[in-house]
């Protein structure tokens, strides 16, 4: 959510005074039907009570309030919103229908407001940490607890299943989101939301779409051509919605390819409704709506966050106005409404109202946040297998990062508020779009809990020369190397502190770096260092989680969801993100597909995850399966430690906009000696191009060649498929 300019008090009241407002439960008629009583399917359900609703029932769902007031009084909180939240919508209490409780979330339940309201709630590690695992049972088990939290704090919608691609590693809000892939990406996010929605609650994807920068985000313009749009960004929503079956989509701030997203009919209506046959409701992002009528005409259901943006364009004033001037129909109106009661009804927020105050269990759940942590950290890098930490290294001087106190978080409306306080309080900025959190979980209390003989000092590396001096008497020196980043600003694509790592790195050669990263840095020092590690932000348990992965408690199975670049002219924009018109010229060549395409070295390829023991495949057979493929192959850990690994299937033809795609992965875990046979499918979409004068996906015939790798550089055994042509409609999605 943004911050916007600030409302007069007069015409906020003014505003709210106007509002429609439901009547009480006791006017209702005894000849109306409840909610709770109707039969029959979702839609059913819907019109039965759509066709009891008055004008101004119907326009009170159409209108979304912001959940909580900030001081001096400059955004105004519904009286029935949950304290910290971030919007709430009214309900009609004379027909069962209950209000929709929404918070911001992804990483967790998030609060706004003051610090009487930021209510201690369990952090996922970020969304890129989450992909990092390529697990989508860890993704839906952390959906599912960030779930249970949220509906134990009253709410019935989470703002989360952000499926924007990383297009720029500056992108500030790339650590909500799923990485470069739009496979990879469209599964785990997918996962997520299935998970979220596992306890009666409605998951938004967002934000739809191509919003893949901060800077300008309210009016920059996103251009880019269809058939790549098709074949990037939107292929990540759609893959998203197969998966999890999202209630809601959160049309984006941003312009693509002239239009805001709110009012694109492309995108809300002939993509999401008449192709992808999606049934339930568009809410906006707060503030992203700029029209009344040309936003009902493009298929935007609801508005959101009244009291935080300066114009309620879906008010029920404004809807009125535009009713009578005949710019919206009647049929408009109770479809967005029907499309709201209908998602209401098939999530079961009628059955299962949520109700505040209910139990949580923050032992359970900060394991899951744990275990997400322990699979998506990525060892990167290990020479002299230095890690995991030897007994012989007794004298250990831990460096930077804060890590004395805690683990870092990333800011703006996804900021999950922990328990015991922020562990470094007052960083700047203390206010929007921070404050700068630390989780309190300490890495250097974790270290020496589980080395409880080595000596291991720590030093803030404020003094470059005493971390020097420290480091060069030291048997092993980790440095903490920190990103901040946040939620409407963009960051630059380095740690804060470059040089005490080389300073560091000049006087100790067996020096580990950890990197609390929103995304790809740029390391000018990785050459000098022996090992690195990127923790990303690791969530409430992430001290935890790091000091088990240094000390080989756990063995890392994390792999890289996105590319790490050597130097920014590498990128396909290598300027900082600019307002106005943002060509992205690359279309669907996105990462790794750029990388290989150019015929560019990246620092870490996309995939990349090395262990504490070794992977060897091999088997490697291809089958047909409908208008798709099955691989099947052999995993084998050859070494001395049990491990998990992230198998990958990458699919190459000719005529594509990249040399190779990911078509498939699995995430599998063996015991030393341990041979697993793996079928995974291939979508038929992902051996296909988008046909803009044909309109679907089109195959043409030709030989494929699959491969199974470690990563996107690194294959471990090829074979070769003939194909016939073939073309799917843009309505085809797998059974």
């Amino acid at each position: 959510m943004p911050r916007t300019p600030r409302l007069t008090a007069a015409t906020a009241l003014a505003l709210v005074m106007a509002a429609p407002f439901a009547l009480p439960l006791a006017a209702q008629d005894a000849s109306v039907t409840l909610a709770a009583d109707t039969a029959g399917t979702p839609d059913e359900r819907a019109a039965t009570i759509l066709a009891q609703m008055t004008q101004d029932e119907k326009l009170t769902l159409m209108m979304g309030y912001f959940g909580e007031s900030f001081e001096p009084g400059n955004y105004i909180r519904h009286p029935e919103a949950r304290p910290g939240s971030a919007g709430y919508v009214p309900g009609i209490p004379r027909l069962g229908i209950p209000g929709q409780w929404q918070t911001d979330a992804g990483i967790g339940v998030a609060m706004q407001g003051g610090a009487e309201v930021k209510h201690p709630r369990t952090a996922l590690p970020s969304g890129l940490a989450t992909a990092a695992t390529w697990d989508r049972a860890l993704a839906f088990a952390g959906g599912a607890m960030i779930g249970r939290e949220a509906r134990a704090d009253g709410f019935n919608v989470m703002l989360a299943g952000g499926v924007n691609l990383l297009r720029d590693p500056r992108n500030g809000r790339n650590f909500e989101y799923a990485g470069e892939d739009p496979l990879l990406a469209g599964i785990m996010v997918g996962a997520q939301v299935a998970g979220i929605q596992s306890n009666h609650i409605i998951a938004t994807s967002k934000h739809f779409a191509v919003n893949d920068q901060e800077t300008d985000r309210s009016n920059g313009n996103s251009v880019i051509d269809e058939a790549t749009m098709r074949m990037s960004d939107l292929l990540a929503f759609q893959l998203a919605h197969e998966a999890g079956n999202p209630g809601s989509v959160m049309c984006a701030y941003n312009r693509v390819n002239g239009p805001h997203a709110c009012e694109a009919p492309f995108l809300l209506t002939q993509v999401l409704r008449e192709e992808w046959g999606f049934p339930g409701f568009v809410m906006s992002d707060w503030g992203a709506v700029h029209s009344t009528a040309p936003s009902i005409n493009a298929g935007l259901d609801q508005e959101s966050g009244f009291g935080l943006q300066r114009d309620g364009w879906l008010g029920a004033e404004r809807l009125r106005v535009a009713l009578v001037a005949g710019e919206i129909t009647q049929g408009q109106i109770d479809t967005a409404v029907h499309r709201i009661l209908r998602t209401l009804f098939a999530y079961g927020l009628v059955e299962h109202p949520a109700s505040a105050s209910q139990a949580i269990d923050f032992a359970a759940n900060r394991a899951v946040s744990q275990a997400d942590a322990e699979a998506g950290i990525v060892l990167l890098k290990n020479e002299r297998n230095l890690l995991p930490l030897a007994a012989t290294a007794r004298r250990i001087v831990v460096i930077g990062g804060h890590a004395d106190a805690g683990v870092l978080s990333g800011g703006g409306s996804s900021q999950v508020y922990p328990e015991g306080g922020n562990a470094v309080p007052g960083l700047e900025p203390t206010s929007w779009p921070g404050p700068v959190v630390y989780y309190p979980s300490s890495p250097l209390a974790e270290l020496r809990a589980l080395l409880p003989e080595a000596e291991i000092t720590y030093l803030d590396g404020r003094d470059h020369e005493a971390a020097a001096a420290a480091a060069n008497t030291a048997d092993l020196a980790i440095v903490f190397a920190n990103q901040w980043a946040s939620e409407s600003i963009d960051v630059p694509a380095h740690v804060e502190d470059d040089t005490l790592v080389e300073s560091v790195a000049m006087n100790q050669r067996n020096t580990v770096v950890v990197l609390q990263t929103g995304g790809p840095v740029l390391m000018p020092w990785a050459d000098r260092v022996a090992a690195i590690v990127q923790a990303w932000y690791p969530g409430s348990m992430g001290g935890a989680a790091i000091a088990r992965v240094l000390t080989g408690a756990v063995n890392p199975s994390g792999h890289l969801p996105a590319t790490f670049p050597r130097s920014l002219d590498q990128l396909p924009n290598p300027s900082d993100p600019q307002a106005g018109d943002v060509v992205y010229g690359e279309g669907a060549t996105v990462g790794y597909k750029w990388f290989d395409a150019r015929g560019l070295e990246p620092l870490f390829p996309f995939g990349h995850g090395l262990s504490f023991t070794e992977f060897r495949y091999g088997g490697l057979s291809v089958s047909r399966a409908g208008e798709g493929l099955v691989a099947t192959f052999t995993v084998t850990n050859t070494g001395q430690r049990a491990g998990a690994d992230a198998a990958q299937v990458y699919i190459s033809a000719e005529g594509w906009e990249a040399p190779q795609r990911l078509a498939a992965f699995a995430k599998v875990m063996l015991q030393p000696g341990e041979t697993r046979q793996l079928s995974v499918a291939v979508d038929p979409r992902l051996l296909a191009v988008w046909d803009v004068a044909n309109p679907g996906w089109r195959r043409a015939a030709g030989t494929y060649r699959v491969t199974v790798a470690h990563d996107s550089r690194h294959p471990a055994a090829s074979v070769e498929v003939t194909l016939p042509a073939s073309h799917l409609s843009p309505q085809w999605r797998p059974q």
